[in-house]
């Protein structure tokens, strides 16, 4: 354990990203339906994939696993290929992406960006940027239903003419992220950890409205409701439990004590970087307590464990190198769960259809996300943590309306919003936890 302790934080992480990818191909493998593995992989990614699609329910148990660890196979590649260093961003991308590549991300949807992000590379001179290859797939289900249905409101398969459309629409997001990307921390102000989900979904907006709206074309359905039921808590818990709980073995045995972990918790402000400020193994600490926390809250609320909510695991765990913690994430999920049960009884009061219960898949995917607004309990305290969450809880379902249900990051681009409704008002207004434990001296 010391050698992989004093390795630096770029080797650390490209080995902890090894890491993840070969548990989710051994579990591929331990899989009950490991038989039908490769032939649930094509079925994955020969079938459109907005969200949100099950691929339990598409290809399977291990078929999914599988495509989950060789996406993350594919990002290290590039990693090594390209010699780019890893650090707290490249966690976040690398994570998410593993997370959407359990209901959205495939090994087929995400070449198209990704050269796209690689011809921005090579027109400016710039040294390959794999952080943004990853943040890229965002809109992989607008690429996947280009290529096997656009546009017929159901699959006719692979085409020329959809291979075409969706090359041109992967180019067109992957050069012009990395201009978005330098761009959106100036909207959210650095309290939106997600922060690559505002240009990828004002892309996905604008190809919405150009490939469908006004081409006349009709947006296809989302997924019957009835894929969403299949679903094994059983798979879930076991890989993820084994898997966290590895991590905080690892951690341990590196030399991370609680208490060292303890700074992380009650920390004034903000940790941009857990691994670059703390170390590697606060960091891989982190992954382990604050993994099997999420997974704690999905149970506690009665989650549907469909591939959907297995993948947001994951999504929520992304920012685990960025800052989030479940010091500063409890008081976000405090925010749904009120504002859920509060909106209830409204809602009986005026005669309303209720459907945003606390574990309804929506929210559930939406909590995942609200997790992005951690900054603001770490700056502002318990207290406004738990408003953002209420007000990402109002918001986040109305945002698909805007991309058709094309873009990944509809939940983090929320959070971007209510930093642009919330952040002013705090910062005009109230004082952060830092002065005010300034003022009290």
């Amino acid at each position: 354990m010391k050698k992989i302790k004093n390795r630096s934080e770029s080797s650390f992480l490209k080995l902890f990203f090894g890491f993840l990818s070969t548990c989710f191909i051994i579990a591929a493998v331990c899989m009950p339906d490991r038989a039908d593995m490769f032939s649930g992989l094509w079925q994955i990614i020969s079938s459109p994939a907005k969200i949100s699609t099950n691929d339990f329910a598409v290809g399977g148990y291990a078929a999914t696993f599988l495509n989950i660890g060789l996406v993350g196979l594919i990002y290290l590649a590039l990693f090594q290929i390209f010699k780019a260093d890893a650090n707290n961003v490249s966690t976040f991308g690398f994570i998410l992406t593993i997370g959407f590549s359990a209901w959205g991300i495939n090994i087929l949807n995400i070449w198209t960006p990704i050269l796209g992000v690689a011809l921005y590379c090579l027109v400016k001179k710039e040294k390959m940027n794999v952080n943004a290859m990853m943040f890229s797939t965002g809109i992989a289900p607008l690429i996947s239903d280009l290529l096997v249905r656009y546009p017929n409101a159901e699959a006719v398969g692979f085409n020329l003419p959809g291979l075409l459309v969706a090359l041109l629409a992967g180019l067109f997001i992957g050069f012009l992220l990395p201009a978005g990307l330098a761009h959106a921390p100036a909207v959210h102000k650095g309290f939106d950890l997600y922060s690559a989900a505002v240009p990828i979904c004002f892309f996905a907006f604008f190809l919405n409205a150009t490939l469908y709206k006004t081409m006349g074309v009709d947006l296809p359905a989302a997924p019957a409701a009835e894929t969403l039921q299949v679903a094994s808590q059983s798979i879930v818990n076991i890989f993820c439990i084994v898997l966290f709980g590895l991590c905080v073995v690892f951690a341990l045995a590196m030399g991370c004590s609680l208490k060292d972990y303890w700074k992380l918790l009650t920390a004034d402000d903000h940790v941009a970087s857990i691994s670059g400020k703390l170390g590697t193994p606060v960091f891989l600490m982190n992954v382990g307590i604050y993994g099997l926390f999420i997974l704690a809250y999905y149970n506690a609320i009665g989650a549907t464990f469909n591939s959907i909510t297995f993948g947001i695991i994951f999504c929520m765990l992304c920012c685990c190198n960025s800052g989030s913690h479940p010091g500063n994430v409890w008081p976000i999920m405090v925010g749904y769960v009120l504002t859920s049960t509060i909106f209830g009884w409204l809602s009986q009061l005026a005669g309303g259809s209720y459907a945003m219960t606390i574990n309804a898949q929506a929210i559930c995917v939406g909590l995942c996300f609200a997790n992005g607004l951690s900054p603001v309990a770490s700056k502002y305290g318990w207290f406004w943590g738990i408003v953002a969450g209420g007000m990402h809880f109002l918001l986040v379902t109305s945002v698909p309306n805007m991309h058709g249900g094309y873009c990944l990051y509809n939940g983090g681009f929320t959070a971007a919003v209510i930093c642009v409704i919330l952040v002013p008002v705090l910062e005009k207004f109230f004082k952060t936890k830092s002065e005010r434990k300034a003022l009290k001296k």
